[in-house]
């Protein structure tokens, strides 16, 4: 399959459903420092991959996807936290934590395959 387009992508469509599933799960939160780096993170992995690709070139496409792979691991980090202080549920850590680790593997296979 060729990539003509980021959306193409499906690490970037996994970091996408992680945002969305994020954005619902913190849209009541009062901590707002908390909520909004959750957020972010979240967010930083699936602009990345779209800003990457967008750059045209292997080597920048693949500093990005780095650099998503560093958020996905933000927001695995953070879950942790998050489910101590109850924010999320069991269920929910679970969900996204998996999702981070497939998202970081997929990443990690995309960039191999760049260089």
């Amino acid at each position: 399959m060729t990539i003509e387009k980021f959306e193409d992508i499906l690490a970037w469509q996994k970091a996408k459903q992680l945002t969305i599933y994020v954005y619902g799960l913190f849209l009541n939160s009062r901590d707002f420092g908390f909520k909004d780096q959750m957020q972010r993170a979240a967010l930083s992995i699936m602009n990345n991959i779209a800003e990457g690709f967008e750059r045209r070139g292997d080597k920048e496409l693949s500093n990005f996807l780095f650099i998503a792979k560093g958020s996905c691991a933000e927001v695995r980090s953070m879950l942790y936290v998050a489910f101590e202080l109850g924010y999320v549920s069991r269920n929910d850590l679970n969900n996204l934590y998996n999702l981070t680790v497939e998202i970081s593997k997929m990443l990690s296979g995309f960039i191999k395959t760049l260089r």
